[in-house]
């Protein structure tokens, strides 16, 4: 693990959240957070670098890789330590879960229905959001990665299209290490009941610049919401290469084809 300065060297997730969250909040997205916080240093051991790139107010998108079913709670945690609290867009499937459905509903969190003509609604909620200053986090790629590797896939085009429609910032963010807690796409309940913490990190990036995209009273083109999504993606990519200390490979990971492929820039 290559070692950077970090200006959270204090350990933030010590705080009491009062002090660093004075957001409001539904009352159960609080006591669910209340309740990780007491399960998660028995799994993990957190190092969390650059909250201070997240926007303290207003508007603002959130976009990271996906490695694992464990790392909304790891992204999550971080966000609300930064003193906000995130709207996740989540398939569908977990709002008809028994319990959990319910505790998403409360939490104010997104539903997505994939693969479905309505799948594009889920973007009308969060367009809201965003519009009502609140910060919405998402994982462009979709679903967890298929990548071989483990490095980010190839991004749909939903955040590039909520990004230039809105003129919020879209803070990139890198995360490793959960997928050791849970497994990566297929949960692998064995590693949860380890008897050791693995090491969780967290690294926020610069807003991604998108302003070459935009055309004022435009919307964009198909091949412009390919690139905006692109230069997301790379975002990402570049702050896992740094918390993994090596170059992501050529081409990005496209499940529709089951190989990496090279990116238009």
């Amino acid at each position: 693990m290559h070692e950077m300065s970090r200006p959270d060297a204090d350990k933030p997730w010590r705080l009491p959240l009062r002090k660093v969250n004075t957001e409001k909040a539904p009352w159960v997205y609080r006591a669910l957070v209340r309740a990780v916080r007491l399960v998660a240093p028995l799994l993990t051991r957190r190092h969390w670098s650059r909250q201070d790139l997240i926007p303290p107010d207003g508007g603002v998108l959130v976009v990271a890789n996906h490695i694992s079913n464990y790392d909304v709670l790891v992204l999550g945690e971080f966000l609300i330590w930064s003193g906000r609290w995130p709207r996740f867009l989540g398939k569908s499937e977990i709002f008809s879960a028994p319990v959990l459905g319910w505790v998403a509903h409360q939490c104010g969190q997104i539903p997505v229905l994939r693969n479905t003509k309505d799948a594009k609604q889920s973007l009308v909620f969060a367009k809201k959001a965003l519009q009502d200053g609140q910060m919405v986090a998402m994982y462009p790629e979709g679903t967890i990665t298929k990548d071989p590797d483990g490095w980010p896939m190839s991004g749909r085009r939903g955040a590039a299209m909520l990004a230039l429609s809105t003129g919020v910032p879209v803070v990139p963010v890198g995360q490793i290490g959960a997928e050791e807690v849970l497994g990566g796409p297929t949960i692998q309940w064995g590693k949860l009941f380890s008897l050791r913490r693995r090491p969780v990190h967290v690294l926020a990036g610069e807003p991604v610049d998108l302003d070459r995209f935009r055309r004022e009273g435009q919307d964009p083109s198909p091949e412009t919401l390919e690139l905006a999504t692109v230069a997301i993606m790379d975002a990402v990519a570049a702050l896992v290469e740094q918390l993994r200390d090596e170059q992501a490979p050529r081409g990005r990971w496209d499940m529709r084809v089951g190989a990496r492929v090279p990116q238009k820039r």
